[in-house]
């Protein structure tokens, strides 16, 4: 039993491993068809070469062509490449071409050709041009286009070159043409630059028909210029004659219009006639008519005016006296309201006035107190403070008092002393002592203050008391101050 189930597990190993195997196998089978599938451009031609099959006659082709498509190149037997079917330029400068007149000529073209993609032409490119660069097959094309040419040239005349290029671009197209079918090629375009020969034989064909066409064209002008002088003398002369058909029949016509014309004037002055008769009656009745309305009109008129006029009047006097009356209430009203603001502004100003001058007093009174405070606090008591203050304006009062009598001008005193008197002064005495008492009294003011005037001055009461009670001296004296 063991035996038997080793077996088994030998075989699904097995199994498996030839499952990968095969799957493997197609994978890479997959691969390489999906790498060897090839797809070929427009503008080239896909060569397959190698082991190709054969043909419907038994033989083997040397290559496939395809042109457009794809294909599977089987791998190991098979190999690919490309045919570029860009078109080539050639440019083929022939000189010294003999024609069949033998007059050798200049046929300078530009041939432009490239790799066919006819079937049949397509194998012929592959088994001559397969691996040649372009410039090979332009080298390889320009020599077989030169012998072509050269051929076809030989075979027509100088005339038929020159004139019909039409056949002479056919010849070649059609012998240079089958000559590279069998390179492979095709011919697209042929394009002759200008021909030419050394022997001038083309530029005097070229004159020769210059010239008959410049005389055929003077005979055409000639012929023209005959045509045109008939035709013009022709048209003079229908000119002329309808001209003179017209103006008779204008002549005839202007006649008649203007018979109709004498014909309607008359009608018209006629009518005109009538018609202003009627008119100037019309007018007439209408102006008596028009001056019955006017003076109708006019008597309204006149009512109306009148009416208008005393309505006027009156409306002039009440809306005068109504104006008036208005102009001297707002007169009125403005002088109050003027003399009203008048009087608020000058109270008000008053008020202000006196205002600013009670604040003024208020602040120096104010200002004084609180001087007056201080100076009481630095003197100590009032009495001192008063006397403080009389001491500061006595050289002010002192000034007053001689300014009193400053002006008083002593030019002489004579004094005639007769000796004592009742209260034992002299005459003398009693004068000075009268002056000094015209002074202002410095003593009282010196006590007011709480001074004492000097003793030179005001000696003391009881000291002037005894002296007037010493005797006088009798006697005269008499003393003179200047």
């Amino acid at each position: 039993m063991f035996n038997l189930l080793a077996d088994n597990n030998v075989g699904a190993t097995i199994g498996i491993i030839c499952g990968v195997v095969v799957a493997l196998v197609l994978v890479m089978v997959l691969l390489v068809c999906m790498l060897r599938y090839k797809k070929c451009p427009s503008d080239k031609i896909m060569v397959i070469y190698g082991k190709i099959s054969s043909n419907k006659d038994g033989t083997y082709r040397s290559a496939k062509c395809i042109h457009g498509g794809a294909a599977l190149v089987v791998p190991f037997f098979q190999s690919y490449t490309f045919l570029d079917l860009t078109p080539l330029s050639i440019s083929v400068d022939l000189k010294n071409a003999l024609s069949k007149q033998n007059i050798r000529i200049d046929v300078p073209s530009i041939f432009t050709v490239g790799v066919s993609t006819d079937p049949a032409i397509m194998q012929n490119a592959a088994e001559r041009l397969l691996g040649l660069q372009l410039k090979q097959i332009s080298e390889l094309a320009k020599d077989v286009i030169f012998g072509q040419l050269r051929l076809v040239i030989a075979t027509m005349d100088i005339e038929e070159i020159n004139t019909d290029r039409d056949k002479f671009l056919e010849a070649i197209s059609r012998n240079v043409e089958g000559e590279l079918k069998k390179l492979g090629l095709k011919l697209i375009n042929v394009n002759m630059t200008d021909i030419s020969d050394e022997s001038g034989y083309i530029a005097a064909l070229g004159k020769e028909a210059a010239a008959k066409a410049i005389n055929d064209a003077k005979i055409s002008v000639a012929e023209e210029n005959k045509k045109g002088a008939i035709g013009e003398a022709n048209a003079q002369m229908q000119q002329r004659i309808n001209v003179a058909e017209a103006e008779s029949k204008a002549i005839e016509g202007e006649n008649k219009a203007k018979a109709d014309i004498a014909q309607s004037r008359a009608t018209l002055r006629q009518r005109e006639a009538e018609a202003m008769k009627l008119a100037v009656t019309a007018e007439n009745v209408q102006a008596a008519k028009a001056k019955e309305e006017s003076y109708a009109a006019e008597k309204e008129a006149e009512i109306a005016r009148a009416f208008r006029e005393k309505a006027t009047k009156e409306a002039d006097i009440i809306v005068a006296s109504e104006i008036e009356k208005r102009q001297m209430e707002i007169q009125a009203d403005a002088e109050a309201e003027r003399q009203r603001r008048l009087a608020k502004g000058e109270a008000d100003a008053i008020f202000a006035k006196m205002e600013a001058e009670a604040r003024g007093v208020y602040e120096t009174l104010s200002k004084q107190a609180e001087g007056m405070q201080q100076l009481v606090k630095a003197a100590g008591t009032a009495d001192e403070a008063v006397r403080l203050m009389i001491a500061d304006k006595l050289e002010e009062l002192v000034s007053t008092q001689v300014e009193a009598i400053k002006n008083l001008k002593i030019d002489k005193v004579t004094v005639w002393d007769g000796g004592q008197s009742q209260d034992g002064k002299t005459a003398t005495a009693n004068f000075v002592s009268g002056m000094l008492k015209s002074l202002p009294p410095l003593d009282d003011l010196y006590s007011m203050a709480g001074l004492k005037m000097p003793k030179l001055i005001a000696p003391e009461q009881k000291d002037e008391q005894a002296k007037a009670d010493k005797p006088v001296k009798s006697g005269k004296s008499e003393k003179k101050t200047d």
